[in-house]
């Protein structure tokens, strides 16, 4: 008989898979994101928007700390190994927790750089948490599943 994980269960495993995350990367790609946004937004005709460039890196750097979790090499200890197999196994469970995060970090950046109301910000960081969720299960599951292919068998 299977027994169930509970969601404190399901968050444990993620961070333990996110334990691993290629977070340089995802900074420095998060980061230039963001800058080359506002900058494009201030060189180009229309208005810069300095909350749309914040939470396209914070998208950009939540999904590539997450999918790069999930595809990177077998070189961490068993548990981070086995939170990433679980991750690469059940994508959609793994791709919440990143999104929630990057929901919870874009709700100050539309509340106080926008100047939304409450509810508002809340609309629109819960927009930008789906986005990252829904791109990172299917990239999780899709690279995810290659790289689980890629092993030999007995792993």
């Amino acid at each position: 008989m299977k027994e169930e994980l509970t969601r404190r269960d399901e968050m444990s495993l993620s961070g333990a898979a996110l334990r691993g995350a290629p977070w340089k990367a995802a900074a420095v790609t998060g980061g230039a994101a963001a800058a080359t946004s506002f900058g494009l937004g201030v060189i180009l005709p229309g208005d810069a928007s300095l909350t749309w460039a914040l939470c396209l890196g914070i998208s950009l750097f939540s999904m590539i700390a997450a999918v790069g979790s999930v595809t990177r090499p077998d070189v961490a200890d068993r548990v981070t190994r086995s939170a990433r197999q679980w991750a690469r196994n059940h994508p959609w469970r793994f791709s919440l927790y990143p999104a929630l995060g990057s929901a919870a970090l874009m709700y100050p950046v539309q509340l106080i750089i926008d100047r939304e109301g409450p509810f508002s910000a809340a609309l629109d960081a819960l927009q930008g948490g789906v986005a990252v969720y829904l791109v990172t299960a299917v990239l999780a599951l899709v690279l995810g599943g290659r790289k689980q292919a890629s092993l030999p068998r007995g792993h």
